[in-house]
């Protein structure tokens, strides 16, 4: 390794990412450097070892070099999504296509394949852990998924097709952000902002602050929007508003054209075709299924079809009745797409007395994550504590570490919270460093928890919805998967080799501590006072828990179907049909259409940048899982340690070595029913 090579932080192992000292000008030469040293290492294991190859001469170095590579793309894959910017994102999409082609390479190198195939059949086999098996068995499968069995100009096809996704993939985000970024409205005459809370005036005020101008700003990052959307009376600001957020990186609205996803789209669902068939697939989603639980695409469909079966008269009775109050209270004879969320804050209020807006106070950021702590001690035995002295992406992330009840280091975390600019919507939980053992000697899981929440304002501390609560507890059940799992070996650690339609179990499993007066005692407190969240005020959450959920089921649904028949069915005449397949879905199940300039899909990133693709069904299908698990505790006891002790055992420490419904079974002693989800969500049928 040449000087320069040996101060890039990128490559130095020892110790956390050093997001203080990367550069941009790090990234492409560490990255070419480990590419080309890992095809020599692999090279060198293939001819060292020709017929006798076993776990530790080839696939412990295999390991070992994948982890390497994954440590050192990690930070620079999440600070392109928290912390984006042109020179940035140059060196990022350099580097995808670099490499997609390596991954490739491995998934169609012959003499690989041989030699995994060889251990597999050797009598060492029989002598290896389960973890050690399932990671094996997981390679063969992953050969024949790339192509391994595909003539020499077909394996050349798939390369480039995998190659071409990845660009397309980077691009439809980068456009997502910068439509989402792009468009923003400065307002001074407080008369169009009637009806917004004094929170989210002060929110606009100060990014109007920061931005040298008077009055106030407000944008399309979430926090933002969803306030317009809530509460502002004036309802030409809010189809101002729902028609820029609607349309982003599209052909429609202010920006059309602009930063158009159109022809990303299209050309991803065409290369995903393309590509199925050339692996002896019908379509993508069958191809998506080879890794999740379900087992065909019937299934999937009958699942989804089931579902909606039995909420939609629910969700026609949900918007029937906001249509009603719309006319009766709102002198509105007709609801349009921007009233949706505004008609129904006033509903809800006028039903339950109660807001997002009302709930606010008693879920300062302190109190909720001292609270989110205390319920995952309780359950688990972990105590989470802060680390100082972490370097870190931006001054408002902090660290912890996660230690059991025998003192044993076993996770950390990075919390970054905030809705800023330059940073990707959404939450999520990425994995920072992976879990594995080398002689005795354990690699430490690291996790990034990521999410937009609504930020402070001035000295104040931030305030959050209880749904802000909720996403933060989801995105934390996805981080104890990653960071307490027992599994020493990476290729099956945490939620690597979780099937897609599993790994959302953990999460919406913790959200359920949301709703429990128990352990919102630990959560809330208003932030002025101190007063814990009054009984009168948690049981009109608990009588609007389930306000509007057959509308809320029903848009779920769309998504999934939208999303699993547009990678089911075969385009007509070889084009993708976008914007037609979701049209037919709405005809199908959906009680409320949009207006036609409506382009959701084209932001829909989860299932066109991110790794939902014929897999947004997972939402739902894990969501009975974790209802069911959940259903245990209700009978327990929702702090039953031995119950919790059992979930960490049989779920969160077991990574991806078991067949998911075989762990659920193992927890819950038979297998899940669909009963307790749609008792959850108040459907009746």
């Amino acid at each position: 390794m040449n000087t320069s090579l040996q101060n890039n932080p990128l490559l130095d192992f020892s110790t956390l990412p050093r997001f203080g000292q990367i550069e941009v000008e790090h990234i492409i030469p560490a990255i070419e450097y480990l590419l080309a040293e890992n095809r020599t290492k692999l090279a060198q294991l293939l001819e060292q070892n020709q017929g006798r190859y076993t776990w530790d001469n080839l696939l412990k170095p295999l390991q070992d070099m994948d982890d390497r590579l994954s440590r050192a793309w990690s930070p620079v894959s999440h600070l392109n999504s928290v912390k984006n910017s042109e020179p940035l994102r140059a060196a990022h999409e350099h580097c995808l296509p670099l490499l997609s082609e390596y991954h490739t390479e491995l998934g169609q190198n012959s003499e690989l394949y041989k030699a995994i195939k060889f251990i597999a059949d050797s009598e060492e086999f029989n002598t290896l852990s389960a973890a050690q098996k399932k990671i094996i068995e997981n390679s063969l499968r992953d050969f024949h998924l790339s192509g391994i069995d595909l003539d020499a100009a077909k394996q050349q096809r798939y390369k480039e097709i995998r190659q071409q996704l990845s660009k397309l993939r980077s691009s439809y985000e980068n456009n997502v952000l910068d439509a989402t970024n792009g468009w923003s409205r400065h307002i001074t005459d407080p008369q169009l902002l009637v009806g917004l809370p004094d929170s989210a005036l002060a929110m606009a005020k100060q990014t109007a602050e920061h931005e040298d101008k008077d009055g106030w700003v407000f944008n399309l990052q979430f926090p933002s929007y969803f306030a317009i959307m809530t509460h502002a009376d004036n309802r030409a600001l809010r189809q101002e508003f729902y028609t820029a957020y609607s349309t982003r990186a599209s052909d429609q609205g202010p920006d059309a054209g602009r930063w158009d996803n159109t022809e990303n789209m299209e050309k991803i669902v065409q290369l995903r075709q393309e590509m199925a068939h050339l692996l002896g697939f019908k379509n993508y989603a069958e191809y998506s299924l080879a890794t999740k639980m379900a087992e065909s695409t019937d299934e999937v469909i009958d699942f989804l079809q089931q579902l909606a079966d039995r909420s939609r008269d629910n969700a026609l009775q949900d918007i029937e009745q906001l249509r009603r109050f719309a006319a009766e209270h709102l002198e509105m004879e007709e609801l349009q797409a921007w009233d949706l969320n505004y008609v129904a804050e006033k509903l809800k209020h006028h039903q339950y007395e109660i807001s997002q807006e009302l709930l606010k106070p008693y879920f300062p950021e302190h109190r909720v994550i001292e609270g989110l702590f205390a319920i995952v001690k309780r359950l688990y035995g972990i105590r989470i504590e802060p680390v100082a002295g972490v370097e870190t992406w931006h001054p408002d992330v902090r660290f912890y570490e996660i230690t059991d009840q025998n003192g044993t280091l076993r996770g950390q975390f990075y919390l970054d919270l905030y809705a800023r600019p330059q940073k990707r919507g959404g939450a999520w939980m990425d994995e920072c460093i992976v879990r594995h053992a080398d002689q005795g000697v354990v690699q430490i899981p690291v996790a990034y928890l990521t999410c937009n929440l609504t930020p402070p304002i001035g000295d104040e501390a931030a305030l959050f919805t209880h749904d802000e609560v909720t996403t933060l507890f989801h995105e934390f059940g996805h981080g104890l998967h990653h960071m307490l799992t027992q599994v020493d070996f990476a290729g099956v650690s945490g939620i690597n080799g979780v099937p897609w339609d599993a790994v959302e179990l953990p999460s919406q499993f913790m959200e359920n501590w949301c709703w429990e007066k128990e352990s919102l005692n630990l959560v809330a407190c208003h932030y002025k006072t101190g007063e814990a969240l009054p009984d009168e005020l948690f049981e009109k959450m608990q009588a609007a828990k389930n306000f509007q959920s057959g509308m809320q089921m029903i848009r779920q649904l769309e998504f999934s179907l939208f999303d699993f028949n547009l990678h089911m069915n075969d385009q007509l005449n070889g084009q993708p049909q976008v914007q037609q397949t979701l049209d037919q879905v709405r005809d199908q199940i959906s009680v409320f259409k949009p207006p036609a300039f409506n382009r959701f899909q084209h932001s829909f990133s989860h299932i066109f940048a991110g790794g939902y693709a014929a897999g947004y069904y997972s939402y739902k299908w894990a969501e009975v899982l974790s209802a069911d698990a959940f259903s245990l505790f209700e009978e327990n006891g929702i702090f039953d340690r031995a119950t919790g002790e059992k979930f960490m055992h049989t779920i969160l420490e077991k990574g991806g070595v078991e067949d998911p419904m075989t762990l659920f079974v193992r927890f819950r002693g038979r297998k899940p029913k669909i009963d307790a989800l749609l008792r959850h969500s108040g459907i009746t049928t």
